[in-house]
């Protein structure tokens, strides 16, 4: 009678493992589609939500944190595209991406570029656009790893189907840094100079968008050779980009 029942034991264990092994093969082909729909339901919603902070943010404070500065906190506020200066959105663009407006969220031209740049021994230069940096600094991390660059692109991607280019810069705008844990133009420019964001001038708002590289390196209030350079050239560039005028069309 007891070996019987022992037979029967083992039985239904053998009956159960092929479950098994079917219910964690269905959540393996779950999973990614899980986290697919997730991020699609995170870039749909930041079309109309502006974002309260971004995983960049995030990741500066606990580094904060973790070396004992107690007392560092990041500085951010929201600000309207609306009611920053026409000179913060094109000067963004003349530094980082003059492209913006014609590409689909990346400039493979801009890329080929780069990577001939770094081939000769240059100093590294990246082709990233606004949308990639956007992809990166809202959901991702900093790093050069295959993984973030993949999460990188699928973000990229997402961000151009869902959102109009105008949404794009002017996240870009609100959550690049400016400064050690200073992040978007209106934080910056209350930080730097005491006033809002709509009242940048041309020269102020190109600073700020020279310091972009390298913004806790580099000084948008006390500008060395090479942010003086820089601005200037940026300056230059969104003229003959045509001003503020060159992203009204971009949709």
């Amino acid at each position: 009678m007891g070996a019987e029942q022992d037979k029967h034991k083992v039985g239904e264990r053998g009956a159960a493992s092929p479950r098994r092994r079917w219910r964690l093969r269905r959540w393996l082909w779950m999973a990614p589609l899980l986290l697919v729909l997730l991020s699609v339901l995170q870039v749909l919603a930041l079309r109309f939500i502006d974002p309260p902070f971004s995983s960049v943010m995030a990741l500066r404070q606990v580094e904060a944190w973790a070396q004992g500065d107690w007392g560092f906190r990041i500085r951010y506020q929201w600000v309207d595209r609306e009611a920053m200066a026409r000179s913060v959105p094109i000067s963004l663009v003349a530094a980082e991406d003059q492209r913006f407006p014609l590409h689909k969220g990346f400039d493979l031209d801009a890329i080929e570029k780069a990577l001939d740049h770094n081939a000769r021994g240059k100093r590294l230069r990246g082709g990233s656009t606004i949308s990639q940096q956007v992809a990166k600094n809202l959901f991702l991390w900093q790093g050069r790893s295959w993984l973030r660059k993949g999460l990188e692109a699928w973000y990229t991607v997402l961000i151009e189907l869902f959102w109009p280019k105008q949404r794009i810069l002017e996240v870009y705008a609100n959550v690049a840094e400016f400064g050690d844990g200073i992040y978007g133009v209106q934080a910056a420019s209350r930080q730097y100079w005491g006033k809002d964001a709509a009242q940048l001038s041309d020269a102020e708002s190109a600073r700020l968008a020279a310091v972009l590289p390298s913004p806790r390196r580099y000084s948008a209030t006390r500008p060395g050779p090479f942010v003086q350079r820089r601005a200037a050239w940026i300056q230059r560039q969104a003229r003959q980009l045509g001003g503020a005028a060159y992203l009204d069309a971009a949709d």
